[in-house]
């Protein structure tokens, strides 16, 4: 929180999320657009930056990883996030491991599938009452040599519905069922989703932060 990061974040006009997800990147940018800021994916880029290996045991160290592995090799400030989905009844699995969980598919869309197949198989005999769940996002945020200057983490809360419902979102969100509304995180609209997720909840405190600083 220097003012090192201060003039350095006022020189650049995009904002530079570790990510490849394009669903993540828009996510975030729906929170920040209006205030102004430009956000932009790795996969926008001209070069491919290598990946850098995400081997911490928990969201926060995964994220601090990746902003400080590609504001480095770019020379940018950098925002990342680590996000996952943790379940009570399997000690909360697949936690930092919930990208690949199966360990199968090429595409996002096939591991998406088999991610969700292997959690309901995993919970078959398990009843409601005990299916709890929440989804968390770690964001941290680093100035160009690679020094923290905010982190935080969001959580987005509900139970693991028996069979995929809806065909909106993407990851785990078709399991995730939340009581209050009656339907799960991929029924509900991108508005809706945002305004009570664990990615939105993040974003709008990295938003408070990076409205103040700015």
């Amino acid at each position: 929180m220097s003012d090192t990061f201060d003039s350095q974040f006022a020189r650049f006009d995009k904002l530079l999320v570790a990510t490849t997800n394009p669903n993540k990147v828009r996510e975030i940018e729906q929170v920040l657009r209006p205030l102004g800021f430009d956000v932009l994916g790795l996969h926008e880029l001209a070069k491919a930056i290598p990946e850098p290996v995400e081997d911490a045991d928990t969201f926060e160290g995964n994220a601090r990883i990746k902003a400080q592995a590609y504001a480095r090799a770019l020379g940018t400030a950098c925002l990342a996030e680590d996000s996952g989905l943790e379940v009570d009844a399997l000690a909360g699995a697949p936690g930092v491991h919930s990208a690949r969980y199966a360990g199968v598919g090429d595409t996002r869309e096939e591991r998406d599938h088999a991610n969700n197949d292997k959690l309901l198989r995993a919970l078959v005999a398990v009843p409601e009452a005990k299916r709890g769940a929440r989804f968390v996002c770690a964001m941290c945020l680093v100035d160009a040599e690679g020094t923290v200057v905010f982190e935080t983490r969001g959580t987005y809360e509900g139970v693991i519905a028996d069979a995929p419902r809806g065909s909106g979102g993407f990851g785990y969100d078709p399991l995730l069922f939340l009581p209050a509304l009656g339907k799960t995180s991929a029924e509900l609209t991108p508005d809706e989703k945002n305004a009570l997720s664990h990615r939105g909840k993040a974003t709008r405190a990295l938003a408070t932060f990076l409205d103040v600083r700015s």
